[in-house]
């Protein structure tokens, strides 16, 4: 794979390096922000670390949410048989793995 590009950057003596600005812009990171390295049998690779970002509503939906369950934990209670049955019908034989990526846009 031919570089688009190459930069420079001199390791000070306590390990630090100053990534140049033009890779900064590149990975989409500024002040602040988190890169990772991966090293393979390739190379090193670097990354912008994708953080998750907080979203205020949610998070008080959510802060709400745990406050009325702790206050009124009766009122939680089970799926009903039926939709419990619907639900596996609808996902048999389907794998679902957590960690990947969703495709597409995504609606909330």
């Amino acid at each position: 794979m031919t570089a688009l590009f190459k930069e420079v950057s001199t390791i000070t003596a306590k390990g630090q390096t100053t990534v140049p600005k033009s890779v900064r812009q590149v990975l989409g990171v500024d002040y602040g922000g988190q890169i990772v390295f991966s090293v393979d049998e390739h190379g090193v690779s670097v990354q912008r670390a994708d953080t998750e970002e907080s979203d205020p509503a949610i998070d008080s939906f959510l802060a709400f949410l745990a406050r009325d369950i702790e206050k009124n934990p009766q009122a939680l209670a089970g799926l009903a048989p039926a939709l419990v049955d619907r639900i596996a019908g609808l996902t048999k034989g389907m794998t679902v793995d957590l960690e990947s990526p969703i495709d597409g846009e995504i609606d909330l």
